[in-house]
């Protein structure tokens, strides 16, 4: 793939998706947006990856919108830049078939950030910090903010985190349950490959329908959930990694998955 904004490369079953513009603080425009979804879309079709890694370079993770581009006269409107370049990339990381583990190395503001919380596993360097920027130019939360922040850290916290525009440091993102982890940030690299590494070598088939069960989890009855439980754990007994994991269990070794 020839992409000019994001780095992104295939590495022992892991794939790395890096934000890369870096003089704009990693600020989204219609180019990187596609990239981005570009980049996407071949982890979800390459048998070869088994788990992704998203992150950016610099001292920014993601500013967000480039405002100079949704106030341009002759660009697009802001709503098409909602729902073909931010809504796309968040359905995509939703229902991505990989685990996707997030490194936020820097500054996650408005868009940047709610993309950051729609990964499964998300991890902050000590400097970094999350901001619901929107109120502080007139606008309101997009990119799934206003469904998955609330059910990260409450309704109240997430209303007031969004009306406000507060900072919220990575150890407060933390302790509210926004995200899983803190690192030194000289540890955050290793620490990203470190998580990748421990799922390319478990049975990623089984994280597919995981994610699918906490994707319906949203909407469902109790006794909906129940039931697709039941189905999607059926569907997990016929993949062979579920049968490798038991033979591995009764011969008292490790096992080998192999994602599927």
């Amino acid at each position: 793939m020839q992409l000019e904004f994001i780095k992104f490369e295939i590495k022992n079953g892991i794939a790395t998706i890096q934000l890369n513009r870096p003089e704009k603080f990693h600020s989204f425009i219609r180019q990187m947006a596609l990239e981005m979804q570009q980049a996407l879309d071949h982890c979800n079709r390459d048998n070869e990856v088994r788990a992704v890694i998203f992150t950016a370079s610099g001292k920014a993770f993601c500013a967000g919108q480039d405002l100079s581009e949704a106030i341009d006269e002759n660009g697009i409107e802001i709503s098409a830049i909602v729902e073909e370049h931010y809504n796309p990339i968040i359905l995509k990381l939703r229902n991505l078939t990989k685990p996707v583990v997030c490194g936020v190395n820097g500054v996650a503001a408005g868009a940047g950030a709610n993309i950051a919380l729609a990964c499964d596993i998300v991890v902050a360097a000590e400097s970094a910090t999350f901001i619901q920027a929107f109120s502080k130019i007139g606008l309101v939360p997009d990119s799934g903010g206003t469904f998955l922040l609330p059910r990260l850290i409450g309704f109240q916290r997430a209303t007031a985190l969004m009306l406000l525009g507060n900072k919220v440091s990575a150890h407060q993102a933390k302790e509210m349950g926004m995200i899983f982890n803190v690192v030194k940030d000289e540890e955050l690299t290793t620490e990203l490959n470190r998580i990748a590494t421990q799922l390319t070598n478990m049975p990623t088939k089984a994280f597919e329908y995981t994610k699918i069960l906490l994707n319906e989890s949203m909407h469902n009855s109790l006794e909906k959930q129940l039931s697709l439980e039941g189905e999607y754990q059926q569907k997990a007994t016929e993949t062979n990694d579920y049968k490798e994991g038991v033979r591995a269990f009764l011969e008292k070794r490790k096992p080998v998955f192999k994602g599927n």
